[in-house]
Parts: C-alpha cells; sequence; structure tokens
C-alpha cells in the first residue's frame, strides 16, 4: 500500500508545482508560501478530525515533538525556498533541482539515520544527480 500512496504523492507534487507557478505570477512568493500553507493546515487538521487522530495528541513524546517542529521549520523553509525559486526560474528547471533531495535525504538517511547504503541506492543517486545536471543545463 506504501507504493500507492508514494505514486500518488508524485502526482501530487506534479500537480503542485504546475498550480504553483500559474497561481504565483504577480504575487509575492512569501504571500503565496503563506496562503498555500494555511490550506494545507486546514486538511492536515481535516484529515485528523476525520480520523479521529487528535485522541493521540496527548501521547506523544518530547523527543518526538522537538523533531517534528524541527522538520515544520524545515518544510517552511523549503517551500519558502522554492516558491521563490518558481517565482524567479522555469518550472522544468527549478522542479529537477528541487528533486535533489532526493539524492541528499538518502545521503542523510545513511549517515544519520545509519539506514544501509547499498549500490542501488549509489547508482541511483548519481543517476539523480546527473539527471538534474543536464535537465537544469
Amino acid at each position: 500500500m506504501w507504493l500507492v500512496f508514494a505514486l500518488l504523492s508524485a502526482v501530487f507534487a506534479a500537480l503542485t508545482s504546475i498550480l504553483a507557478k500559474i497561481g504565483i505570477d504577480g504575487v509575492n512568493s512569501n504571500l503565496a508560501t503563506a496562503i498555500r500553507t494555511v490550506v494545507v493546515v486546514f486538511m492536515a487538521w481535516g484529515m485528523v478530525f476525520l480520523t479521529h487522530a487528535q485522541k493521540g495528541i496527548s501521547q506523544i513524546g518530547r523527543r518526538s515533538w522537538i523533531f517534528l517542529i524541527l522538520s515544520g521549520l524545515a518544510t517552511g523553509a523549503s517551500w519558502l525556498c522554492y516558491y521563490r525559486a518558481l517565482q524567479l526560474g522555469e518550472t522544468s528547471k527549478v522542479v529537477p533541482i528541487d528533486k535533489l533531495s532526493v539524492v541528499i535525504t538518502l545521503v542523510l538517511a545513511f549517515v544519520i539515520l545509519r539506514e544501509e547504503f547499498t549500490v542501488k541506492a549509489m547508482l541511483g543517486c548519481i543517476l539523480i544527480g546527473a539527471g538534474t545536471l543536464i535537465m537544469a543545463l
């Protein structure tokens, strides 16, 4: 089932880029990010209440709170930079560079999370990096 959600994530991420590029025309990128964030907040909390997950808030530990907050800050910084890049550059060049996050994530997973860095993962990183370079030129 994770594969279905991962594929849907990719489709929605692609739509996000196209819709954002159209919507950001003539709008301050920080304001556009804030509007997008409000929509995401309402959607996320809607899902929490729809699935009755709000009962789990009191069970979240201090460590999880810290890392979820840090993750939120990283997401916010990413979105602010992404929208500014979309506003200034071509979508076909911004998006591949943004997807270098795949390579960076794999390296960080190896270094920080001590996940296995296989030959397959290394080859994938090299190919994604090369593909990004080719698309961004």
